[in-house]
């Protein structure tokens, strides 16, 4: 019979609240009592010495199969639309000479290590790579199943319907074990909306899968969209299993004109998340968290054909929401704050995630006073905690 040892995080402020020790089972948490009340004959896993204690962040959206981390330096050469980036994607990806695995799990580790124990990763199925994006994500995630938990998005980035054979691709990829449909501009890109809604919520209700949707397309078209995603969310009984990422679109009206659809995402629990970038109208998130919708964030693209920009610091990614807004109260910091936690583990439905007892020992220590000092100053001083050990001190990924 296996048995666990009881440790403890000593003095910890779990979410800036009092002093607390934090007893851990294995990989759970069994009890959160005042600071010096637990055994001092319990083995201390850290002494926290009055740090914040934080759950794991939440990485809700990115692109760990297009990465170039850990190679050298490469210039952006795509041109300015999203086709052209698809392209130029595509050219640099072909005759690229470092495998997926030798970038991608430097950056994986490097995310760890910034405190991020949770993953939602867009992987192509396209007929340009066939499945081999799939099975090379698929082998990463058994790779790091002993630290984190990676969900996996098959995703149509050249589009589906355009490309014949595509949508076969995904249902494959699915039947390998990839968790959630992906789906990109029904209109931008495939030309054919409704069709291109159809096939992905048939793709998630045979196979028992959620639903992500990359929505660039803009204005009343991207708005349109959307209502047709809540349509058939409700038809196929898929309420809470819905993400719509960016949603540029909502960010092109007045925040009083969206009221009544922000108002059907409420009810439906269909989640958005927002990267915030600056060179094109996003979400308003201050509003749709206002009206009950959940909103999460992630880093997207992380130093990859498209952009050398990113790095996959989560918490840095809640102070540039928070700076693209111009949130400067604590309030507001706070808000940023749980767009990379809370936010991140609705939408992703996780269980038992937080800092109670019952939850799951994957959590942060943060040399910070308080949230919102923790968005602002995002300092490195951090000792991440995955499943009851520690993986991570001060930057540095150690492993399980």
């Amino acid at each position: 019979m296996k048995t666990t040892t009881t440790t403890v995080i000593r003095n910890v402020r779990p979410l800036g609240g009092a002093a607390a020790d934090v007893m851990l089972d294995g990989a759970s948490i069994s009890a959160v009592v005042p600071a010096g009340r637990a055994s001092p004959g319990l083995p201390t896993l850290v002494d926290g010495q009055g740090s914040l204690l934080v759950p794991a962040l939440v990485e809700a959206h990115t692109h760990f199969d297009k990465t170039l981390w850990a190679t050298p330096w490469w210039p952006n050469s795509a041109g300015p639309t999203r086709n052209h980036r698809i392209t130029n994607e595509h050219a640099v990806l072909k005759g690229f000479e470092v495998p997926m695995a030798e970038r991608a799990i430097p950056l994986i580790e490097q995310c760890i290590a910034r405190g991020s124990l949770y993953f939602r990763s867009h992987v192509d199925a396209q007929t340009v790579w066939g499945l081999q994006h799939v099975k090379d994500m698929l082998a990463l995630r058994e790779h790091f199943k002993d630290v984190i938990e990676l969900q996996l998005v098959t995703f149509p980035q050249g589009g589906m319907l355009v490309a014949p054979g595509t949508p076969e691709l995904m249902e494959r990829s699915l039947e390998l074990g990839v968790d959630v449909v992906g789906g990109i501009d029904p209109a931008g890109i495939d030309n054919d909306p409704i069709r291109h809604l159809e096939t992905v919520f048939d793709l998630a209700t045979r196979h028992a899968r959620g639903i992500d949707i990359h929505l660039h397309d803009l204005g009343e078209l991207g708005r349109w969209e959307i209502e047709r995603i809540a349509d058939m969310t409700a038809a196929h009984g898929m309420q809470g299993r819905v993400m719509l990422s960016h949603a540029y679109a909502l960010g092109a009206f007045a925040p009083a004109d969206l009221h009544r659809p922000a108002d059907r995402l409420r009810e439906l629990r269909i989640s958005v998340i927002t990267c915030a970038p600056a060179h094109v109208t996003v979400p308003p998130v201050a509003m749709l968290r206002a009206r009950g919708v959940n909103v999460c964030s992630g880093s997207d693209g992380i130093r990859d054909a498209w952009s050398p920009m990113g790095n996959g610091d989560m918490l840095e990614r809640a102070r540039l929401v928070a700076h693209r807004f111009g949130w400067s109260k604590d309030e507001d910091l706070a808000m940023a704050f749980d767009l990379v936690t809370g936010g991140g583990a609705r939408a992703l439905g996780l269980e038992g995630y937080g800092v109670q007892a019952g939850c799951q020992a994957n959590l942060v220590l943060l040399d910070a006073e308080n949230i919102p000092a923790a968005v602002v100053d995002c300092g490195m001083r951090r000792t991440v905690i995955s499943r009851g050990r520690v993986v991570a001190r001060d930057g540095v990924y150690a492993g399980p």
